[in-house]
């Protein structure tokens, strides 16, 4: 537990990739982690468990059983930089509540990992000194030599002599993360998987770059070999991660480099897996071997998040997107002509600076051409650091409500009828969770639409054909489709 001198703790050592060694441990120790934001994140806090099992570490589902507390967080948002401190305020009252009746033990080791972390770590301690540990993203693999730290100053109560690590390490910490390990091998069937981090691409409203460096692209046969452990795990989904998916470029195992359509094709051939997504895709990196995937791989799922940001040509220029609207049009034409029943997911930015009332009816305009399966929208926020955080030409903040308003009342419109589309349909569902109801099931669409049905928990983890019966706002309903004994069955990923 923590407390624990490290030198008295069992025998076993581990190489923690700085030359550093720390002890495995037979205790058993309670680890919760919040996380918050993207998908990434969370593929990061489940490789972050992993490192600290062989510490003695098991994951629980509530901060006041912990030893360890780690929030995992994003950098995107404002308010979601704003949530770690709200959260920070509650978990210091704990500790100082637990310190107070065990002081020797010192309460939980208090950790802020993720982007907040890499982008405000000296601030946060300044604010929040109570902190043990802060770590940005590509320092996870090092947490057991920040363990063996923290847990010597609380044996020498040096309070408040917090542990900062924010460098971009010149060895990749996937070097030196252990095997994964899936929570529950019976009924986890979809899993994350990052082949891609940080960006190059610099838009002038995003931190990125700042909090996950330069763009890093894993050896192939590095997540060829994740991907096999998950599948031999039970996973039967997979979706390729990355800040920008569709730039990686990584080693091939005969040497030379695979394309990210490349790199989808290999993972493909991984016998017992049997659906492939990937995301966030940037429009620049889509090229016409990637788009062609899309009509030839038939693991791969007929769904594509493409964000947009805006449809004007003028915000995309002061954005540096690097890209006109014509040319996200063109590949959407290009993507339909390959896999016309593919659905189309986005991301805008409302409130750009200088963004005028022309170019908010531009993006307008554009949602309407492109028809879009769902998306994301939000008033722009200044991240400091970024160029668009000294833009002038602010727009009121009224005005940006206003602007999301109406543009999500047309995205909201869209989904709904792509949804509505669905009724009557026959599509493949994979099971993955129970629902809230007794006997209800959980699952996706190739489209990535939650759906619901009423059946046994033995197809959970399993593919099952749905017919759809009802389409709501954010999900759909159906029931268990048998087909004629003279029907043939549809592929996987298509519909009928």
């Amino acid at each position: 537990m923590p407390g624990t001198n490290v030198e008295a703790a069992p025998s076993v050592l581990l190489a923690n990739g700085l030359g550093v060694f720390c002890p495995e441990s037979t205790l058993t120790r309670n680890l919760f982690i919040r996380t918050f934001g993207c998908q990434m994140n969370i593929y990061d806090s489940d490789r972050m468990a992993d490192v600290l099992a062989p510490l003695g570490y098991t994951t629980v589902d509530c901060p006041e059983d912990a030893d360890m507390i780690i929030l995992n967080t994003c950098h995107i948002r404002e308010k979601a930089a704003e949530k770690v401190y709200s959260e920070l305020g509650r978990l210091r009252r704990m500790k100082l509540c637990r310190t107070a009746n065990d002081p020797d033990r010192g309460g939980p080791i208090l950790a802020v990992a993720g982007c907040v972390a890499q982008a405000e770590g000296t601030e946060m301690l300044a604010r929040a000194p109570f902190l043990d540990i802060v770590f940005g993203p590509q320092t996870y693999h090092r947490l057991p030599e920040m363990i063996a730290r923290a847990e010597q100053a609380t044996i020498n109560r040096e309070w408040g002599a917090g542990i900062l690590d924010v460098e971009f390490p010149a060895a990749a910490k996937f070097d030196h993360l252990p095997s994964v390990k899936l929570k529950a091998p019976s009924t986890d069937r979809t899993a994350f998987l990052t082949i891609q981090e940080g960006c190059d691409k610099f838009c002038a409203f995003c931190v990125v770059p700042y909090t996950r460096g330069v763009e890093y692209s894993r050896p192939g046969e590095s997540i060829l070999t994740e991907c096999r452990q998950l599948v031999d795990g039970g996973v039967r989904e997979v979706t390729l991660l990355g800040q920008n998916v569709n730039a990686y470029h990584g080693t091939a195992p005969t040497g030379g480099t695979w394309e990210l359509a490349e790199l989808i094709e290999q993972t493909a051939n991984i016998d017992g897996l049997q659906r492939i997504r990937y995301t966030t895709s940037h429009p620049r990196d889509m090229d016409d071997r990637l788009l062609q995937t899309h009509g030839s791989c038939d693991k791969l799922m007929p769904y594509l998040h493409l964000p947009a940001q805006s449809g004007s040509d003028s915000i995309l220029a002061a954005m540096n997107r690097g890209y006109t609207s014509a040319d996200y049009l063109a590949i959407v034409a290009r993507l339909r002509d390959i896999k016309p029943d593919i659905a189309l997911s986005s991301d805008f930015i409302v409130g750009f600076p200088g963004e005028t009332d022309e170019d908010f009816e531009a993006t307008m305009d554009f949602v309407r051409s492109v028809n879009f399966a769902q998306a994301y929208s939000f008033k722009y926020s200044p991240r400091p650091g970024t160029p668009a955080a000294l833009m002038e030409s602010q727009v009121p903040d009224d005005l940006c409500a206003d602007r999301l308003l109406r543009l999500r009342e047309l995205l909201d419109f869209q989904q709904k009828t792509f949804n509505q589309d669905m009724v009557g349909r026959h599509l493949p569902i994979l099971l993955d969770r129970v629902g809230r109801r007794p006997g209800q099931l959980v699952g996706r669409s190739p489209f990535m639409q939650a759906v619901h049905i009423d059946s046994s928990s033995n197809l959970l983890g399993k593919i099952v054909d749905v017919t759809i019966d009802a389409a709501h706002a954010n999900s759909l309903a159906g029931h268990l489709y048998t087909r004629s004994v003279e029907n043939a069955p549809t592929p996987l990923g298509q519909v009928s």
